[in-house]
């Protein structure tokens, strides 16, 4: 077996300040690239890690953007007004594309996504797509249809048949769509993956894949990796579990062969932690920290063993 030990990077952290005060310092000092093996060779299948600034919703997308990245984070996740994350209206208001992009140069953070659920009728990605487009792409990820299903395929055509203007956005500001699973939807079962995989044939259309339902769901999270293969385009790191607890690292779940199975599927994307029901900022970056470091941890037990 080949040597695929991890060589660890120590981040430079910010001000106490910017972490919220020297009491977080210890568990925020390091962060691990799991991107790179001995001698900067690129590790078989790189970890890169991202996180949504909903975690941080009552932060200025300034304050956000620096939290993210003095925990070590690579890109960014940003969410909208509806989901009490004001970020992405703030953006668009104040510093259009131009100043996105100024601010994640000023914090070294790449642009990963734009969640774009719907709140109400308003398609919330059609009103972000150029403003996606011009800050350099990216992945932009809403719902799927909520309802009982009655007729898996037929509903799975319409809903694709649905999305095809959002596609033509996508294809003219050169970004992607990834549909994420939920409780009471459309996409929320082992078959609904499997038809959505053999029904969609848009390079621009993908699965966001939330463990948190599926847990919930009582379906195999590395099986539902295998069945979305090349489609999956956005991965929540998020267990069903309650509070903090949400976090990987800090609930229940072995995160080691969900990590694993992105490996073998060739995931290319960023692993995003997550949860719902945010604290302050502090308690928030103590347990993004947390998890990224767990997270890690997977990522060098799941090379070892495969």
């Amino acid at each position: 077996m080949h040597d695929r030990q991890l060589t660890r990077r120590t981040f430079l952290q910010k001000s106490s300040a910017a972490l919220a005060g020297a009491a977080l310092a210890p568990a925020l000092s390091t962060r691990a690239d799991a991107g790179e093996g001995r001698a900067g060779e690129k590790a078989p299948w790189p970890l890169r890690l991202s996180t949504s600034t909903v975690q941080f919703g009552s932060l200025s997308v300034e304050k956000a953007c620096e939290r993210i990245a003095a925990l070590g984070f690579a890109a960014v996740d940003f969410w909208h007004a509806g989901f009490g994350s004001p970020h992405l209206d703030d953006i668009e208001k104040r510093l259009g594309p131009e100043g996105l992009k100024a601010l994640l140069a000023k914090n070294k953070l790449k642009l990963y996504a734009f969640t774009c659920y719907n709140v109400g009728a308003k398609a919330v990605y059609s009103r972000f797509a150029e403003l996606l487009g011009k800050a350099g792409g990216g992945v932009a990820v809403r719902e799927a249809r909520y309802g009982k299903v009655k007729d898996l395929t037929a509903e799975m055509k319409a809903l694709l048949e649905q999305l095809k203007p959002q596609l033509e956005l996508a294809e003219k500001y050169n970004s992607r769509i990834a549909i994420e699973n939920h409780a009471g939807s459309l996409l929320n079962s082992t078959d609904s993956f499997k038809a959505f995989v053999e029904l969609n044939s848009n390079p621009r259309l993908g699965i966001a894949l939330a463990p948190y339902h599926l847990q919930a769901a009582r379906i195999s999270v590395e099986d539902v990796i295998g069945i979305v293969g090349k489609q999956l385009m956005f991965f929540y790191a998020w267990q069903h579990a309650k509070g903090m607890k949400q976090l990987p690292g800090v609930g229940p779940a072995d995160f080691t062969p969900w990590i694993a199975a992105l490996a073998k599927a060739g995931y290319a994307e960023y692993v995003n932690p997550f949860m719902h029901g945010h604290p302050g900022p502090d308690e928030m970056a103590k347990g993004l920290a947390t998890a990224s470091d767990y997270l890690v941890r997977c990522h060098r037990k799941a090379l070892a063993t495969s």
